[in-house]
C-alpha cells in the first residue's frame, strides 16, 4: 500500500507539471493545425505546398532545436543541486549557440525550391513551397531564442508565462493567417504566402512576449555575461550533450519528412493527405511529448539532489500516463477517421486517402508515446547518445527500408510507406525501454560542464 501511495503521489506531481507543458506543446502545434486548416480552404495545391514547406522548414531547424535541448538536463540537474551559477552559464551559452545555429539553418533554406525540384516534387507545388520556406527564414532566430527561454523556464517549473504566450500567439497567428491567406476584410488573397507571413510574425511575437513576461525571473541569468561563458571546452561539453539530441530529433523527424517527400512521387493528393494525417497524429503526440519534458525536469532535479529512487518512480509514472493517453487517441483514430479528415479539407480525394492513413497512425500511437517518454527520461538522466543510435538502427535500418519495400515493391503505395513507419516506431520503443531499464538499475551521476559552484562544489560527481 505504501508503494501504491507513492506511485499515485508521483503521478499527481508529474501531471501538475506535465499538463501545463503538454498545453504548451499542443499550443505550438495548434499554430500549424490552424494554418493547415485555413490553407486547406484555398486549394489542394496550397495544402500540399504548405505540407512540403513545413517539412523542409522543420527539417532545417530540428537539429538546432535538439542541440538547445541540452538545457533540459543541465539546468534541471543544476537546480536540483542548488548550483545557480551553472544555470546562468548554461542559459548564456545556449543563447550563443542559438544565434550560431540560426545562421546555419537560414542558409540551408535559401535553395529550398531547387532542392524540392531535384527531389521530384509536383511541379505545380514546388514554387509555392519554396516561397513558403524563404518567407519563413526571418523567423528562424526567433524560434531558437524562444526554445532557449522555454527550456530554461520549464526546468525552473515556471510554465505559466509560456502558456500565456502560446495562447496569445495562437490568436495572433490564426487571425493573420486567415486574413492574409483567405483575403478577408479586403486584404489580398495571398494563400501560401499569407500563411508563411503569419508564421514568421507569430514566432517573433512569441519570443518577445515571453522575454517580457519573464524579465524578472531571467534578468540575473541573462546579464551580465558570466566568466567562462565562451570557454571552448565547456561549450564543447555542452555540444557533446546537445548534438546527439539534435541528431536524434533530426533523424526521427527526418524519416517522416523523407516519407512525406516520397509521397510527392505519387502525386499532389498523397502529399496533402499525408499532411492531414501527420498533422493530426502530431497534435496528439504533443501530450506525451509534454509528459516527456516534465519527466526530464523531474528526473533531472532528482539526480541533482542525488535522489535516485524518486527518479525511478517518476519514470514509471510518466510511462503509465503516456500509454493510457495514447491508447485513447489510438481508439479515436481508428474509430472516426472520416470526421477527423473532414475537419482539415473539403477535398474528397484528400479525405479518402487520409481516412486510410489515420487508422495506421492509430496503430503506432502507443509506441510513439512510449518512445518519446523514454527519450525524455534518458535525457533527464544525462543519457543522450543511446537514443540516437537506437533511432538510427530502428528507424533508418529497419523502418525506412520496410516503407520502401511495402510502398513500391509490394505496391501498397502511401499505405505501405506508413506501415514502415509503424515498424520503425515499434522497434525504437522496445529498444528504448530496454535501455531505460538498464540505466535505472545502474549508478546515475550528475552532468556538469564546469566545476560545480553550488552545494556540491566539494564533491563533484561527474563531468561530461
Amino acid at each position: 500500500m505504501s508503494r501504491l501511495r507513492e506511485f499515485r503521489s508521483d503521478v499527481v506531481a508529474l501531471l501538475r507539471l506535465a499538463v501545463p507543458i503538454a498545453s504548451i506543446q499542443v499550443g505550438y502545434m495548434l499554430m500549424g493545425v490552424v494554418e493547415t486548416i485555413i490553407v486547406g480552404r484555398v486549394s489542394a495545391a496550397a495544402l500540399a505546398a504548405v505540407a512540403l514547406g513545413n517539412i523542409y522548414f522543420f527539417t532545417g531547424i530540428a537539429f538546432g532545436m535538439g542541440v538547445l535541448f541540452a538545457l533540459d538536463p543541465l539546468v534541471s540537474q543544476a537546480l536540483g543541486a542548488g548550483d545557480d551559477a551553472q544555470v546562468t552559464r548554461s542559459l548564456q551559452r545556449a543563447l550563443v549557440l542559438a544565434i550560431s545555429l540560426a545562421i546555419v539553418a537560414s542558409a540551408l533554406f535559401l535553395p529550398a525550391e531547387s532542392v524540392l525540384r531535384l527531389l521530384g516534387q509536383p511541379a505545380e507545388v514546388v514554387p509555392l513551397a519554396g516561397k513558403f520556406v524563404r518567407i519563413s527564414i526571418p523567423g528562424v532566430l526567433a524560434f531558437y531564442l524562444f526554445v532557449t527561454l522555454r527550456q530554461t523556464l520549464q526546468a525552473m517549473r515556471r510554465v505559466t508565462p509560456i502558456i500565456v504566450t502560446m495562447v496569445a500567439a495562437n490568436v495572433l497567428n490564426g487571425a493573420i493567417c486567415a486574413v492574409l491567406a483567405l483575403g478577408l476584410f479586403g486584404a489580398p488573397r495571398l494563400g501560401v504566402t499569407g500563411a508563411a507571413i503569419a508564421g514568421t510574425v507569430s514566432r517573433w511575437f512569441m519570443t518577445l512576449l515571453l522575454a517580457t513576461l519573464t524579465a524578472r525571473d531571467l534578468a540575473h541569468h541573462l546579464w551580465p555575461p558570466r566568466h567562462g561563458v565562451l570557454d571552448r571546452r565547456a561549450l564543447g561539453r555542452m555540444l557533446a550533450i546537445g548534438v546527439p539530441i539534435g541528431s536524434q530529433i533530426l533523424l526521427e523527424f527526418g524519416v517522416f519528412a523523407v516519407v512525406g517527400v516520397i509521397m510527392g512521387r505519387f502525386g499532389m493528393i498523397p502529399v496533402a493527405a499525408h499532411q492531414v494525417a501527420l498533422n493530426i497524429a502530431s497534435l496528439t503526440f504533443m501530450v506525451p511529448l509534454g509528459v516527456s519534458s516534465a519527466a526530464t525536469v523531474f528526473v533531472g532535479h532528482a539526480i541533482g539532489r542525488g535522489d535516485v529512487p524518486t527518479a525511478r518512480r517518476a519514470s514509471a509514472a510518466a510511462l503509465a500516463i503516456a500509454v493510457g493517453y495514447m491508447c485513447c487517441t489510438a481508439a479515436t483514430f481508428i474509430g472516426i477517421p472520416r470526421v477527423l479528415a473532414a475537419i482539415y479539407t473539403p477535398d474528397l480525394a484528400v479525405q479518402a486517402l487520409a481516412i486510410v492513413l489515420l487508422p495506421i497512425a492509430g496503430v503506432f500511437q502507443v509506441f510513439d508515446g512510449v518512445q518519446v517518454v523514454c527519450i525524455g527520461l534518458l535525457r533527464g538522466l544525462g543519457d543522450t547518445r543511446a537514443p540516437l543510435w537506437i533511432n538510427i538502427f530502428a528507424f533508418w535500418g529497419i523502418g525506412f527500408p520496410v516503407s520502401l519495400l511495402l510502398g513500391f515493391t509490394a505496391g501498397l503505395g502511401p499505405r505501405g510507406l506508413w506501415w514502415g513507419l509503424v515498424v520503425g516506431l515499434i522497434g525504437v520503443a522496445l529498444l528504448l525501454l530496454v535501455r531505460l531499464r538498464g540505466r535505472l538499475r545502474g549508478q546515475i551521476e550528475r552532468l556538469v560542464v564546469d566545476a560545480p559552484s553550488g552545494p556540491l562544489a566539494e564533491t563533484p560527481r561527474s563531468s561530461v
